[in-house]
């Protein structure tokens, strides 16, 4: 017996721990997860794949999370996704840079699993 998925979520994070962190507690609810682990491979998967939320981490290499943000919020496609912030910085500069490139909410490294559940189940209607 095969099962729908309830939603696709992107995780785009260059570390690897992050990831398989969040891929495996999505994936334990029923969610379908696509990893990235920068911001150009996030660009590609999302046009194929369209998920319905993404996790973007800020501080990457080549196309940081507000660069990547801005990017997926500029594109009439997926300007309606919700984009939550990952950061192991909690600062308020940081949390309103993030509003400005159109970021849902910020979620802070390390998350705990109700707070990565909670925040999809905030944004995605089942």
């Amino acid at each position: 017996m095969s099962t729908q998925p309830i939603a696709k979520v992107m995780v785009i994070d260059d570390s690897q721990t992050i990831r398989r962190t969040a891929e495996t507690l999505l994936a334990r609810e029923g969610y379908e997860v696509i990893t990235a682990q920068d911001g150009f491979e996030a660009l590609a998967k999302i046009a194929e794949q369209a998920p319905d939320l993404i996790f973007v981490d800020i501080m990457m290499p080549r196309l940081d999370g507000y660069q990547a943000c801005a990017l997926i919020k500029g594109n009439p496609r997926f300007a309606r996704t919700p984009v939550i912030m990952l950061s192991s910085k909690d600062g308020l500069f940081d949390r309103a840079r993030g509003r400005i490139v159109g970021s849902d909410e910020y979620l802070t490294k390390p998350f705990t699993k109700d707070e990565l559940l909670g925040a999809v189940r905030a944004h995605i209607k089942k």
